[in-house]
């Protein structure tokens, strides 16, 4: 079992075919979830699973899975996979390597005509990105039951559309209930979208942990007035205010380093013109952290700070969780496994927490999960210059490969 790989040029060269639908003029991919680009890349996907004689089947928030049979069919699937939806700037690889290592997994046991016990599965999950609706990684959200299938199909994008009238218009809109499909274990292979590996200059991450997440809403109320007869010393500027919250969920996170983080990715002024004091400033916040007890902590402090602000200026400030996930520990099986695989095919390897969420967080709920990493340029992701070695993309590839088969079982 030891001399068989995958084949990394045809790994890639599926990878640099998926690219193409929603190809972006810097190289990157734009495919939302739920839109015609989407249905496109799904169906290409498809097509390929077909051709490798795998049975396709959709659950009802458009997940969709792929099985290659195991000589006993008793056996819960091994399965594998990711996302194909991306951020509107994304990457090649960003899911789609998932998903596509999962192929190629399933393509070299053909080649090789390894019948496994265990059937092997590989899976796209719907909306992981959250890109275009919210919440993210929905599609696995709702397999496991952490998100509700009625609250999923009710959210909206910004043109008013919402997910189940989406899920049918592209024809993703199945039968089976989410969850009651079985799987015995779960692995995930991805990008790092960091520059941990690279740094290094190790091939494999092993992911034992994900960081815990707490996303917020923050709203900070001012007064609009003109920006040239209004005195310094009596405008109330919405804006000047929430400046200071900004700079503190930095200095949360760097008070807490080295693992804790701090964003503000999006905001929002109102009236956002040239000579009007802003009146209403909107931002999100971003707290992660690898340990509960101080992803509680810095959220604690976060909102000490903010009442201290809101006091001290005599001004109102709203904020409001929208996301929170707990740091999230992967099952210590499947960590090893996959740590053994890597030192058996002769590649180096370190443990990597991983600082961005993935599907695997809610998979590891329902089944023994693990995740894979492999270096990308620079530590760059969710951008169009996103890249990866091929021998990268293959090791990682070659690991998924033994480690399901560790799990999967060789019938004789």
């Amino acid at each position: 079992m030891g001399d068989i790989r995958v084949r990394g040029d045809r790994l890639c060269d599926s990878l640099l075919s998926l690219a193409q639908i929603g190809k972006t003029a810097k190289g990157g991919v734009c495919r939302l979830a739920l839109t015609d680009l989407d249905k496109q890349g799904r169906q290409w996907v498809i097509n390929k699973a077909l051709a490798l004689g795998l049975t396709i089947t959709t659950d009802q928030i458009g997940n969709t899975f792929m099985r290659r049979p195991g000589s006993n069919p008793d056996l819960a699937p091994i399965m594998t996979g990711s996302h194909i939806d991306t951020q509107p700037t994304g990457g090649k690889y960003d899911g789609n390597y998932g998903v596509l290592a999962g192929l190629e997994v399933i393509e070299t046991l053909n080649d090789y005509q390894i019948k496994t016990d265990a059937p092997i599965e590989v899976v796209f999950w719907t909306n992981e990105e959250g890109s275009r609706f919210t919440p993210v990684m929905m599609g696995s959200g709702v397999f496991s039951g952490a998100v509700s299938i009625d609250h999923a199909y009710a959210a909206k994008d910004i043109e008013g559309k919402n997910v189940k009238e989406e899920l049918l218009r592209i024809g993703f809109l199945g039968s089976e209930k989410p969850g009651d499909h079985p799987c015995g274990a779960y692995f995930e292979a991805h990008i790092e979208q960091g520059p941990v590996l690279e740094k290094e200059n190790i091939v494999i991450g092993v992911v034992p942990a994900v960081m815990g997440l707490r996303w917020f809403d923050c709203t900070v109320h001012g007064f609009e007035a003109h920006a040239g007869p209004t005195p310094m010393d009596i405008r109330i500027d919405a804006l000047q205010n929430a400046l200071g919250i900004m700079q503190y969920v930095v200095e949360l996170a760097r008070q807490h380093a080295p693992h804790g983080r701090g964003t503000v990715g999006m905001v929002q002024v109102f009236p956002n013109s040239r000579n009007v004091i802003p009146g209403q400033v909107q931002f999100s916040i971003d707290i992660r952290h690898p340990d509960s007890a101080t992803l509680d902590l810095m959220t604690s402090k976060l909102k000490e700070y903010i009442a201290q602000v809101a006091s001290g200026k005599s001004i109102a400030i709203d904020l409001k969780e929208v996301s929170h996930f707990p740091p999230c520990n992967f099952d210590a099986k499947c960590v090893e496994t996959i740590r053994k695989a890597a030192n058996d095919l002769g590649y180096s390897n370190m443990d990597v927490v991983s600082g961005a969420g993935h599907d695997a967080i809610y998979m590891k709920r329902l089944a023994p999960t693990g995740m894979i990493f492999i270096p990308c340029k620079d530590g760059v992701s969710h951008n169009e210059i996103e890249d990866a070695k091929a021998e990268h993309l293959e090791a990682g590839a070659n690991v998924l490969l033994h480690s399901m088969l560790a799990f999967a079982g060789q019938h004789p």
